[in-house]
């Protein structure tokens, strides 16, 4: 979580959450020893790139909701659907596709992943840019053939390995927005310092001096759910439980993202929204936080219904 905070605060445009953390969790949940040997090293030293490719047009963050089939045909699997804002999915080398083999489209059973070739045939990948300036894709698979030992795992059993890995990507993608609110933070008190009107600073002014110890305190309590998540999801904790503190955590986050990127915005005035200042860019950064793995309102709802 330490190092997730200083990437927020730096802005790094990299693909650890979508690399590491997410497609690097499910194979380290979902995958045999000999795949895990084979791929966790390249990833953790940066030589492979993989994407997670589970989120459909329609799937509205329910992970069970999954219409990409995949049919057995002797030794291979034929894939066909769509994913929707795959998450470093353009400079990806392979894909973490996750697909149905059996049941209805809401079903918990009957979900796989298979790791597919980006340049395989039947491959379609359009690539955009994101708010933060990351990158993701929509990604189209007609008849894409793969072998069937490129599955990871048991047939159809993939659905919570994903939902342990998407709650830990939560999580990270949690600190880092945690980061990003402490560099707002940092800068607005500075501007406030330098920043004159009728003469004197504005940060002697008592009404945003007030302002400023609401943003430090949604700080803090943004950091401090954090921490308690990522105990639990760390600790003896059952599933329900683990799920529970972390869409706890993102709700909050979402509600603190709100507090101190606007706070930080008003208080720099227009200033604060040019490309030459890094208050604007961090503002995008948790704006495309506070949406990623679930929004506020999602979070909120799945909280109240575990």
């Amino acid at each position: 979580m330490v190092m997730m905070e200083e990437f927020g605060k730096a802005m790094l445009v990299e693909p650890f959450i979508a690399s590491a953390v997410l497609s690097g969790g499910v194979i380290s949940e979902q995958g045999s020893s000999e795949q895990k040997a084979e791929l966790l090293p390249k990833i953790m030293e940066g030589k492979l790139q993989l994407a997670c490719a589970y989120a459909e047009p329609d799937s509205r963050f329910n992970l069970a909701n999954i219409k990409t089939s995949a049919t057995v045909n002797g030794d291979t699997v034929n894939l066909n659907g769509s994913k929707t804002a795959v998450l470093n999915g353009s400079n990806a080398e392979i894909l973490l596709v996750v697909a149905r083999e059996s049941g209805a489209a809401t079903d918990s059973e009957g979900i796989s992943v298979f790791m597919v070739d980006a340049s395989s045939a039947g491959v379609s990948i359009q690539a955009f840019a994101n708010v933060d300036g990351k990158k993701s894709a929509e990604i189209n698979l007609k008849d894409v053939s793969v072998p069937v030992s490129q599955r990871l795992g048991a047939s159809g059993s993939a659905l919570q390995a994903l939902q342990d890995s998407v709650d830990r990507a939560t999580l990270a993608v949690s600190a880092e927005a945690v980061g990003a609110m402490e560099s707002l933070l940092h800068k607005t008190v500075e501007y406030s310092k330098t920043r004159k009107q009728f003469g004197t600073a504005i940060g002697t002014f008592q009404a945003l001096q007030h302002r400023m110890a609401d943003m430090f305190i949604e700080c803090q309590l943004a950091r401090s759910i954090v921490i308690m998540a990522a105990m639990k999801l760390d600790g003896g904790e059952d599933a329900l439980a683990k799920t529970k503190s972390v869409s706890a955590a993102k709700s909050r986050i979402g509600k603190a993202i709100q507090k101190v990127g606007q706070e930080a915005i008003q208080i720099h005035g227009g200033i604060g929204m040019t490309e030459e200042l890094d208050v604007g860019h961090l503002f995008k950064s948790v704006t495309a936080a506070e949406i990623m793995f679930g929004n506020t309102d999602y979070h909120t709802q799945r909280f109240a219904s575990l």
